[in-house]
Parts: C-alpha cells; sequence; structure tokens
C-alpha cells in the first residue's frame, strides 16, 4: 500500500503529464498509481477532475486552444484505459446502458470525456458520441442501444437550449418516460435541470456517476 506521500508523487505525476498533453507519459504515470496499489477511482476524481479545471482556465484565458484540449483529452484516454481495467466492476451496473455526448454547436470534450470514464468505472457500458452531437442522433443511438440514460454536456451558455431540445423531441416522439436524462456542464445548474425536465444534474464526475447510479436503481 502506497504511504500518502507516494500517492501524492504518482497524482502529482499524472496531473503534469496530462498538463504537458504527453499521453504516453500519463499512461506511465497511471500505470503507476495502479502498480502501487493507489484506489484507480481516486484517481480518475482528483487527476483528472482538477487538470480538468486548469484546462478550462488556460482554454478561457487563451493560453490553450482547442488543438490542446484535444491533446490533453488523448492523455486522459490513454491514462483511463489503464485505471479503468484496474477498477472492480459491478455486475448490475454493467447491465446499465449511458449514451452520452456534448450537445451540438459545442465543441468542449475534456469534462465530458472524465464523465464518460467515470461511468465506465463505475461499471456502465458507454456509447460517447463525441461533441457537436444533434439531438436526433442521441435519441437514434439510444433507441438503438436500449439505453437506459441519456447523458448531456453543454460548456457553453448559447449552447444550454440543445438540452431542452433533446427532452422536447423525446417528448414529442412518446419516448420521455423510456430513457432517463442527465445533464451537466459548466453552465449548467440544478434550477436549469428541473426548469428543463431533467431526471437528474452533475457537478462534476464524480456526482454524475452517483447521479447515474441513482437513476438506475444501483443506489438510494
Amino acid at each position: 500500500m502506497a504511504t500518502d506521500s507516494e500517492t501524492k508523487e504518482a497524482l502529482d505525476g499524472l496531473k503534469e503529464a496530462i498538463l504537458r498533453y504527453d499521453a504516453e507519459a500519463a499512461r506511465k504515470a497511471a500505470q503507476i498509481i495502479v502498480d502501487r496499489g493507489i484506489n484507480p477511482v481516486l484517481a480518475l476524481k482528483e487527476a483528472f477532475g482538477e487538470t480538468a479545471n486548469v484546462l478550462h482556465e488556460r482554454f478561457d484565458s487563451g493560453e490553450c486552444y482547442l488543438p490542446h484540449l484535444v491533446m490533453a483529452g488523448d492523455a486522459m484516454t490513454a491514462a483511463s484505459e489503464i485505471l479503468e481495467s484496474a477498477v472492480a466492476r459491478d455486475s448490475v451496473a454493467a447491465k446499465k446502458i449511458v449514451v452520452i455526448g456534448t450537445v451540438e454547436a459545442d465543441l468542449h470534450s475534456v469534462g465530458k470525456n472524465i464523465v464518460a470514464m467515470m461511468l465506465r468505472s463505475g461499471g456502465f457500458e458507454v456509447h460517447d458520441l463525441g461533441v457537436d452531437v444533434k439531438s436526433s442522433m442521441f435519441i437514434s443511438r439510444a433507441k438503438e442501444t436500449n439505453a437506459d440514460i441519456i447523458a448531456l454536456s453543454s460548456l457553453l451558455t448559447t449552447t444550454r437550449p440543445y438540452q431542452r431540445e433533446v427532452i422536447e423531441e423525446l417528448e414529442s416522439l412518446g419516448l420521455r418516460e423510456r430513457f432517463k436524462v442527465m445533464v451537466g456542464g459548466g453552465p449548467i445548474t440544478p434550477e436549469w435541470a428541473k426548469q428543463i425536465g431533467a431526471d437528474g444534474y452533475g457537478a462534476d464526475a464524480m456526482e454524475g456517476l452517483e447521479v447515474a447510479k441513482r437513476l438506475t436503481g444501483l443506489s438510494s
């Protein structure tokens, strides 16, 4: 079992690799975390959560641009492949399916990627549609996969209405009761989620996992 200092050193190594946009270094840092017996869910939550906040701040201040966010996402993916494999899977949760994506006209992916990784680590089958996803595509894939949850990410205030659009389309098609809808992202609040009739809201990836479990009856 790793000491507190060893845990901090390993987590800091993963954060630094992601913030250098170095996928190979992130993969090696994740392996160190696993080899030291550090809780991989802790790594997903702390390292990914903190780096996501730094990346968003860099992007907002003009220190980095979309290609940097893509490279950071690649580094997170490389690390998550190692970390997720070390997470004990819940056989019940594995039967639950989530379709996730960033709504139309929004190209932000880092936060959505972290939520998708956390859901997978919790045992959910996740179908990630990427970014700039039209409402019809969310619904089509949810029907195709017989999903339990449609998870909608939005990082721009101007794209929030597309979350509402998905719910309205589900209602018009008579499918609203078939799928649970959860929403999240920078400008999203519990009040907005309630206003548009979403079933759940997650402020971060860890909360998103807990909401998904609650919506699918895996936790109270």
